[in-house]
């Protein structure tokens, strides 16, 4: 029997999510932590056939590049793929975290009341229906699925075919613990259909669909953003500066540097631009490249006055820095790659990063109050951190938990999106009779109304 068309498949799922997302909206808070918990228990009562499903997915992926690529290559193919029984327990704890985690829905964040004694109040509202397309590993199945039904959403996620049979079982396994806590059956939606066709329809659906989350690489990112219809909530894209001030402790500076480059390099917030005044340049940048050359295996592109200062290095052994292009000041690097300049001071800094925007994480390392304020106000980033890694943006790091991804765009959020950020808000106002002036019926005629009705 043929297979129903792409188009036709994802609408016919939405349009059947809407119900479930308005039963979804309604469930207690206590309803959803308890299912939350369950769900963790039953990933890790399932390990081995989690495991072994995976494994089926390993042998899948070996199977599809059989001759094309080399071995070490192969390697990292498989490495990324291949899940173990600490990847299971760490999902599992992020499952029992997100339970943890204050539930949103409902929230009271303001509250007022007018002249006329009209009480009113700012609640805060699911958002609906979610679409997720990842690229990434089970763990972000688990967290985007976890996220959306804490926050009352209802998730349709795509993944990656490469874990399509971890993913099948891992499923049953979550929707069984999650029936027997009391939640429906359409909580959430994985599509099973792993094509990346699937994936198109899905960010293309305006019509049911309320808003997307992309998690994966720029490819992705760019598609999401040039074909999606409804609003991007997040997509992990925006560059990383990071900028040395003339007045800084050293020590802590090349602390901040490294951890933000090196302590997870394929991250979306690890460091990807290095700003360094240059006063400090000569004692700072020598001791901290060598470092990150060799100690890191960190490839370093450097601008033309970086170039003339580490000079020397190759001839004297050390493995050298190499030009930097005009593309490398614009590009997420995602891995451990480096770009590297030496400007003049902090009025340079903060243009360069306007000029190579948009920015998810600025950094600043300085012991000047001033430059430290300053930078906080001018730099438009998802978010600006003092004398702090780069790494820290995250909602682990900003104490919200779990989240779902960074945004660096104008509207709903920036930074992390987390369980407020996958929320809105609506008023609700409690009256005793108020109208809004004038009233079409004559004060006479009112006065009489009333009169009789008393």
């Amino acid at each position: 029997m043929p297979e129903v068309p792409a188009k036709l498949y994802v609408e016919k799922l939405l349009k059947e999510s809407r119900g479930d997302a308005r039963r979804l909206a309604l469930v207690s808070a206590a309803v959803k932590d308890s299912a939350l918990r369950a769900m963790a228990d039953e990933l890790e009562a399932d390990e081995k056939g989690i495991l072994a499903a995976n494994e089926r997915d390993v042998d899948a992926l070996g199977a599809s590049y059989e001759g094309d690529v080399g071995k070490d290559r192969m390697k990292e193919l498989v490495a990324r793929v291949r899940m173990t029984a600490e990847s299971v327990k760490e999902m599992a704890g992020r499952l029992r975290v997100i339970a943890d985690l204050p539930d949103p829905v409902g929230a009271v964040t303001g509250r007022w009341e007018r002249p006329d004694g009209l009480q009113v109040e700012r609640v805060r509202v699911p958002i609906g229906v979610i679409g997720v397309i990842s690229e990434m590993n089970p763990l972000i199945t688990v967290e985007s699925i976890a996220l959306c039904l804490k926050s009352g959403n209802l998730c349709v996620f795509w993944g990656a075919p490469e874990w399509k049979e971890t993913h099948r079982v891992m499923e049953t396994a979550l929707r069984r613990a999650a029936e027997r806590s009391g939640l429906a059956a359409g909580s959430w939606i994985l599509i099973d259909r792993p094509d990346k066709e699937m994936a198109l329809e899905l960010i293309r659906s305006g019509k049911n669909l309320d808003a997307l989350i992309a998690r994966g690489g720029m490819g992705l990112r760019k598609v999401v953003m040039e074909q999606a219809k409804v609003p991007v909530l997040c997509h992990d894209g925006g560059l990383t500066h990071l900028y040395v001030d003339g007045e800084v402790d050293l020590p802590l500076a090349q602390n901040v540097v490294i951890n933000s480059k090196v302590q997870r390099a394929a991250a979306a917030n690890s460091l990807d631009t290095l700003l360094v005044e240059q006063i400090v340049g000569r004692q700072f940048l020598p001791p901290l490249i060598n470092r990150l050359l060799e100690q890191f295996k960190v490839e370093v592109r450097g601008c033309p006055k970086t170039i003339a200062l580490m000079g020397q290095m190759a001839m004297t052994g050390h493995t050298a820095i190499v030009p930097a292009t005009d593309a490398d000041w614009r590009t997420q690097f995602l891995g451990p790659i480096l770009a590297v300049k030496m400007v003049e001071g902090l009025d340079e800094a903060i243009a360069h990063i306007a000029g190579h925007g948009p920015c998810l994480t600025a950094v600043i390392t300085t012991d000047r109050y001033e430059s430290a304020m300053r930078f906080t106000r001018e730099v438009d980033a998802g978010a600006v951190l003092v004398n702090a890694s780069s790494r820290l943006h995250a909602g682990d790091g900003f104490g919200l938990g779990v989240d779902a991804g960074f945004s660096v765009g104008r509207l709903h959020a920036k930074g992390p999106i987390g369980l407020e950020q996958l929320t809105c808000e609506k008023y609700v106002a409690f009256g005793s009779g108020q109208l809004r002036a004038p009233h079409p019926v004559p004060d006479t005629y009112f006065d009489a109304i009333m009169l009789k009705r008393a």
